[in-house]
């Protein structure tokens, strides 16, 4: 689709529908001045016979014969609700069902949907989620029936032509991302193996010459003491690997650090999950799908900033190598681990990799993982954990989470539950007590990250969505993105 922004109204000429959106107040100030009187006076009379309520969901189709032209009415809800998630699922929404038509042409106002907030990151954020709307699983044998070509963005607002260019590229890149992590996440287990997505990674690095590449296969892992890593790898038949990614224009600068578990697929092991919703653990490796979706909206944006993705994938089966419950293992970190469980294999394959990531003295890492399941059980599908070792890197994340709206929940990481990690076999065990799986999990990884400034992502409940619209939601990029590039 090709985008245009004009604050002249002659380009309603030359679309088959104009979108806009109306709060419950059902005020179309946001207009006046676009439209005739006549037309202002018969949009508002419709909203009137028709009973269109301005709440999230409602929309109404006018037939406007006086400019030829369909005009179609959105709801945002009530004003003082109003923000970055309405905006993503409302886009969303309209857009996933007009493309189901034939039109050719759109034009949207935006002036109601920037009427609060940076402008410039309003309009991103309605451009990537349009793009966001055109994405279906490539696998699927099914045409592609987009048929939109234009989308004209309207406003009374001026933005430079230069300006608008930079920020179409960045929500292009931004949509890029996401669909990306959406697409390897949705990429079945037999196909997405942690070669697979090794090959995906150099694939990116054939096309983007900035991002540098290494591999670290299981025989340098033995090398380098990564025995944590390796007790989940060595249970299945598909080689485990370690991919770094590095986006690196400015030189001497800290690097912002981001590591994503990539089990592509998890039956827990020796510890083995019951078989019900077991197709859902090929969405385990969603973390390295996040990171690789965020690394290349970086080196698309161009951005200068120095980062680094490392993506920890490997699939834990059930193997006649694999780790038994009782094992004890010693990490690149020197600590040793008694496996008490090999269905929490995620924060040992993390553990390794955030050792090896210090050596990139980061000014921040964050780990991003489906970690566990009593994340999801304590919040729920809407906010992602958060955990952290420095409240201002957490603060800096929540305020890109409420910014994007991709939200967070922080939870405490108290001394008492680092007190449940320890054994008597070993310097630590790899879990907790029945309580708070979350976040003794993150207690276990903390204790590898005492000399950073580390957060800790849990997405196990936001990473894909389960019903008529299963699938992966690819977040938390738009989240990563934001705070990368605000710090």
């Amino acid at each position: 689709m090709k985008y245009k922004y004009s604050n002249d109204q002659k380009s309603l000429n030359k679309c088959d529908v104009h979108l806009i959106g109306v709060f419950t107040d059902k005020k179309l100030s946001c207009i006046e001045g676009v439209f005739s009187r006549e037309i202002l006076d018969n949009i508002k009379r419709i909203i009137k016979t028709c009973n269109f309520t301005g709440k999230n969901g409602d929309h109404r189709t006018i037939d406007d014969f006086q400019i030829k032209k369909q005009i179609l009415l959105f709801g945002l809800g009530e004003k003082k609700k109003y923000g970055p998630l309405v905006i993503k699922k409302t886009i969303l929404q309209i857009f996933k069902k007009l493309i189901q038509t034939n039109l050719s042409s759109v034009s949207i106002n935006v002036d109601n949907l920037i009427s609060s907030g940076n402008n410039e990151v309003t309009l991103e954020m309605i451009i990537s989620s349009i793009e966001n709307s055109k994405y279906t699983y490539k696998f699927k044998d099914e045409k592609n029936q987009l048929k939109i070509k234009t989308v004209s963005i309207l406003s009374k607002k001026k933005i430079s032509s230069k300006r608008f260019s930079e920020i179409l590229k960045s929500s292009l890149a931004i949509s890029s991302g996401i669909s990306l992590a959406k697409e390897l996440g949705n990429t079945p287990p037999n196909i997405c193996t942690p070669t697979f997505l090794a090959s995906s990674i150099k694939k990116l690095k054939s096309k983007y010459k900035s991002l540098k590449v290494k591999i670290i296969d299981e025989p340098e892992m033995k090398r380098l003491g990564m025995g944590a890593f390796l007790s989940v790898s060595k249970g299945s038949k598909q080689p485990g690997k370690i991919v770094i990614m590095e986006h690196m224009p400015i030189k001497s600068q800290e690097p912002i650090v981001i590591v994503g578990k990539g089990i592509t697929f998890d039956t827990g092991g020796i510890s083995l999950k019951p078989s019900p919703n077991m197709d859902e653990m090929k969405y385990d490796m969603s973390g390295a799908g996040s990171v690789i979706g965020v690394m290349k909206a970086c080196v698309e944006m161009n951005l200068k900033k120095n980062v680094v993705g490392v993506i920890t994938s490997a699939e834990n089966m059930p193997g006649s190598q694999a780790s038994r419950p009782g094992d004890v293992v010693q990490t690149m970190s020197g600590l040793k681990v008694e496996i008490l469980n090999t269905d929490a294999e995620g924060r040992l394959v993390l553990c390794d990799a955030i050792t090896y990531a210090k050596k990139y003295k980061p000014k921040y890492l964050i780990d991003v993982a489906t970690l566990t399941g009593a994340c999801l059980v304590g919040l729920g599908k809407y906010p992602s954990g958060l955990f952290s070792n420095n409240q201002t890197l957490a603060n800096k994340i929540k305020s890109s989470g409420d910014k994007t709206g991709d939200r967070v929940w922080q939870l405490p990481l108290y001394d008492d539950y680092f007190d449940e990690l320890k054994t008597n076999f070993a310097d630590i065990q790899n879990i907790g007590g029945r309580y708070g799986g979350a976040i003794t999990a993150a207690a276990f990884l903390a204790k590898f990250t005492q000399d950073i400034k580390w957060a800790h992502l849990d997405i196990a409940g936001t990473a894909w969505e389960v019903g008529p619209g299963k699938g992966s939601t690819g977040r938390p990029v738009d989240l990563l993105i934001d705070f990368i590039r605000s710090n």
